[in-house]
């Protein structure tokens, strides 16, 4: 057995550091723990029964190529539905061999650093950001300029002021990513007036746009604002989404929409990874759009989804403290809070835990490290009496932490 790996590992593997998210999923799994923490959806929101005609549709007529290899850049029929459909509900204007499956919005991510970042790249990113993208653009050593995320999505003003900083001393970052619509984590959404000004600077300092669009589907309150991409004339915008949240994230599918150029560094980075995405789940998701289950499934989770925003947002109202702020999403599957400076939410992580209820601490998702007094809730995954009692829960930790507080300072006061 070799004793010393350390020499033997790359410098980029010696880099890479686990998700926060993926370990804190470990503890929901204690018997009564309460979690708002993951980023699942609800599993009823899993169109099991058409998942099931599907896949008879698939034994019918597909099966042999469903158990084959398939071509790196995914199925041309899934390709073809996809592009219509995005044609048709986004206003993004593409076609089928603009297109490439993944295996999932993650792989997308990967696919994007190998390609795009070297060592000591600068990207930019909002703060807070994707926990997922900031791994992925970590693992290739990127460094991150991580600007303030507002009630609008990323602050274009502080985006023109950076850039021209980062230029004045010759620094060029590969490309700007963004979660335009229900951000994860916040919750919140660019408004439009701010996608076609974000379009305009990275034109201005011939940038690439990255953005991702997991949620964007999940509009439950007002109009979909247009995506970026569909704004987009000169190929300046790499579109990437997921059927983890709108068929079942197990599928682990995903796309890539991009210009011509791009897409072929995409296809080759892909073959090197794992040739393709499996045939067998790309089939289901061609005969779940071409069926013409997907808006119907999706009428049904976006009123799922609103109950349960609504059924936090009445709990957060009723037992949080009243200097504490939190987000009011118009959709997706996310709510952000905020705290009075002086609380770190991963030192009252340990508490929450003690009373069986568990969030994600907001300094994971700040490429730098700050938001120590912030944290992400999820309201899609539990049930309406356990989004009520885990709320219930995390304030009375809230409110002992928050005492613990006043206590010190009361003494210190004393002492002086």
């Amino acid at each position: 057995m070799v004793v010393n790996l350390d020499r033997l590992f790359s410098r980029r593997a010696m880099k890479l550091k686990g998700s926060e998210i993926r370990e804190l999923l470990k503890l929901t799994q204690l018997p009564g723990m309460i979690s708002l923490a993951g980023g699942l959806p609800c599993p009823d929101a899993f169109p099991i029964e058409v998942i099931r005609e599907c896949i008879e549709k698939i034994f019918d007529k597909h099966i042999l190529n469903a158990l084959q290899y398939g071509t790196t850049e995914g199925l041309p029929g899934l390709r073809k539905v996809l592009a219509a459909r995005m044609s048709e509900k986004k206003n993004i204007d593409c076609e089928f061999h603009d297109i490439i499956i993944t295996n999932g919005a993650q792989q997308a991510l990967n696919l994007l650093g190998f390609t795009f970042i070297e060592p000591g790249d600068v990207i930019i990113t909002g703060a807070p950001t994707y926990l997922g993208a900031s791994q992925a653009f970590h693992a290739f050593e990127a460094n991150f300029e991580s600007l303030p995320v507002t009630d609008d999505g990323l602050d274009i003003k502080s985006v023109k002021r950076n850039l021209k900083r980062l230029q004045r001393n010759k620094i060029f970052p590969k490309f700007i990513y963004t979660v335009p619509s229900f951000q994860n984590p916040s919750g919140v959404t660019m408004s439009l007036e701010n996608r076609i000004e974000l379009l305009e600077v990275a034109s201005e300092y011939d940038l690439i746009i990255v953005e991702d669009d997991p949620y964007g589907e999940l509009v439950f309150e007002g109009d979909a604002i247009p995506p970026i991409k569909s704004l987009d004339r000169k190929g300046r915008v790499i579109y990437m989404s997921t059927f983890s949240k709108i068929l079942a994230p197990g599928f682990r599918l995903g796309w890539i929409i991009a210009s011509e150029d791009i897409l072929n560094k995409f296809i080759l980075a892909k073959q090197s990874a794992d040739l393709c995405t499996n045939p067998f789940g790309q089939y289901i998701a061609y005969e779940y759009i071409k069926g013409g289950y997907l808006d119907p499934q999706l009428d049904k989770t976006r009123k799922l989804y609103r109950r349960k925003r609504d059924v936090m947002l009445e709990a957060l109202e009723k037992y949080f403290p009243d200097n504490v702020k939190w987000t009011i999403p118009r959709g997706g599957m996310f709510l952000w809070v905020t705290f009075p400076k002086r609380i770190n939410t991963r030192t009252m992580f340990k508490r929450a835990i003690g009373k069986k209820v568990a969030y994600v601490v907001g300094d994971a998702f700040f490429p730098d490290g700050s938001g120590h007094n912030t944290m992400r809730l999820n309201f899609s995954y539990s049930d309406d009496e356990m989004l009520t009692e885990g709320i219930r829960r995390l304030a009375e930790a809230i409110k002992e932490e928050m005492a613990s507080f006043d206590l010190e300072e009361t003494i210190m006061a004393e002492l002086i």
